[in-house]
């Protein structure tokens, strides 16, 4: 079995980090995580950056496509976000990279 038929079956970090530039599309306004100042459910629609900050992203279980809950008490400061049952707090250099849209 060569190397492309085992990672077709993979789903795995790897195609995580793929994704992460955005081919998943979003409805309504796209903004950056760090400009949305109030708590509530988002769909993270694209990680921007260099190719280590959205492995690491990805990693944390945040991609496109991904629904999550928001929760910063106000713009530019740091946020936390609930992702399939755990929570992470993003810097502002971090949140400024992830593109989102209100549910």
């Amino acid at each position: 079995m060569g190397f492309r038929k085992l990672h077709h079956g993979c789903h795995c970090l790897a195609d995580r980090v793929r994704n992460c530039w955005g081919k998943e599309k979003c409805d309504g306004s796209i903004a950056p995580l760090s400009t949305k100042g109030k708590a509530g459910r988002i769909r993270i629609c694209k990680v921007t950056g260099d190719r280590r900050l959205c492995a690491r992203m990805a990693s944390m279980g945040v991609y496109p496509g991904i629904e999550a809950e928001l929760i910063c008490p106000e713009n530019g400061s740091q946020c936390l976000l609930k992702v399939e049952g755990g929570t992470i707090s993003l810097d502002n250099s971090v949140s400024d990279n992830i593109l989102v849209t209100a549910l």
